[in-house]
């Protein structure tokens, strides 16, 4: 793919690093189409994702807290902005395509049920005897065949480079001879075997920076979403390395500081100083191998865009802390338990009863294979707001949890 006559005057086909995933030699889409005068393959990925149905519907999809408990928590869709927003800082200092990185972490979280990772298990739970529920391979589903508005084909047609983003951001499914860590999700390996995705290499440059600015997102912004809930404090805190550091930096500058400001200056701090430290690591691991190609980037055999060994460890401390304290709260346990019981019940009567799902959801579904079926009903369900499924719940049942 060439840049044509656009490439000179500032379009996104912009000088990068020779590892950098560069735009003009995109290996292209499933479905060919006219290359845009005005915008880059990546670019173009990015626009349709944010134009996506599945992107607005992320605005009513859980982080931590349901969406209807506060209007200042994160949703998917804050969230997946705020990883867009750090990745492309990334992506901007190692010299990658910043517009890739942008489109694989506004895209990463598509796949996610209403209720986050509680609506995901309750799911994959249900989905056990027909290949379980992966919110990875969701995402897939979805800008592959579930969101349809573009004539000549289903999904949103995106290229190689951001769908291998989109399924190995996390790193390789399986090794050389096609095997994993554990089963590979059968959407992905459909795809897959249409187009090629090297499920057993690292992805590009630009993936590994929406990896871990996803990481630096959530440690961070779940911090201030405990804080805004009362379910952590500054206090509790100060016993965790890198929280607790920043906390006495700011306290020591600041200490007439009130408790709000003081908990948005440790956040920001935070940021800074995990991204400064991805930077440095990135380009530690950068010069050591030396990657002269996107290619090489993929076959390093180990990530490039990570912590430094000290903030890994200070990472993995904060994230215990937080599954202690935060995500395994009692209060937070009890809003999942009903979040999961809503999520089972919704899908043991659409699976029981079609008929009970839309128009465009339940045709030919009367007749069809337990395993289709079971999947087409995944498939409406993972797609649920929180405030839809609360909504279908009292449709379709007596009581409903009260889960505020």
């Amino acid at each position: 793919m060439g840049k044509g006559a656009l490439g000179d005057i500032g379009f996104g086909y912009r000088p990068r690093a020779v590892y950098a995933s560069d735009p003009a030699r995109s290996r292209g889409r499933l479905f060919d189409e006219p290359e845009s005068p005005t915008r880059t393959p990546f670019q173009r990925d990015r626009d349709r994702i944010i134009h996506s149905t599945a992107f607005r519907r992320l605005k009513h999809k859980t982080q931590v807290f349901v969406a209807h408990e506060g209007d200042h928590y994160r949703t998917r869709l804050t969230h997946s902005i705020e990883v867009a927003q750090i990745a492309r800082a990334l992506a901007r200092a190692l010299r990658g395509d910043e517009d890739l990185a942008e489109a694989v972490a506004l895209v990463h979280d598509f796949g996610h049920t209403p209720f986050g990772h509680t609506g995901e298990e309750a799911l994959n739970e249900k989905m056990a005897g027909w290949g379980g529920f992966d919110h990875n391979a969701q995402s897939l589903r979805v800008v592959t065949r579930l969101e349809r508005r573009y004539a000549e084909f289903d999904g949103l047609n995106l290229s190689w480079e951001t769908l291998e983003g989109l399924v190995k951001h996390n790193g390789p499914l399986t090794n050389a001879s096609g095997k994993g860590k554990g089963p590979v999700p059968q959407a992905i390996r459909d795809y897959s075997a249409l187009h090629d995705l090297e499920l057993d290499r690292f992805a590009g440059i630009e993936a590994q920076c929406a990896a871990i600015a996803d990481d630096i997102a959530y440690n961070t912004h779940d911090i201030d979403d405990g804080l805004r809930a009362g379910l952590l404090t500054l206090d509790m805190l100060e016993d965790v390395g890198l929280p607790g550091s920043i906390l006495s930096g700011v306290r020591a500058r600041y200490p007439q500081l009130d408790n709000v400001r003081t908990g948005h200056e440790l956040m920001r701090r935070q940021i800074t100083l995990m991204v400064e430290d991805v930077i440095a690591a990135a380009t530690a691991n950068i010069e050591r191998l030396k990657p002269d190609s996107a290619d090489a980037v993929r076959a390093a055999g180990e990530t490039m865009v990570a912590f430094s060994a000290k903030m890994a460890a200070a990472e993995k401390e904060l994230k215990a802390f937080l599954y202690k304290h935060l995500y395994r709260h009692a209060e937070v346990m009890r809003v999942r338990a009903d979040a999961e019981q809503i999520v089972r019940d919704l899908f043991d009567v659409y699976f029981a009863d079609p008929r009970a799902m839309p128009d465009g959801w339940r045709e030919g579904l009367d007749r069809a294979q337990d395993r289709i079926k079971a999947r087409s009903v995944a498939d409406f369900l993972a797609g649920m707001t929180d405030t839809y499924a609360l909504k279908e719940h009292r449709r379709l049942f007596d009581h409903t949890p009260d889960l505020g």
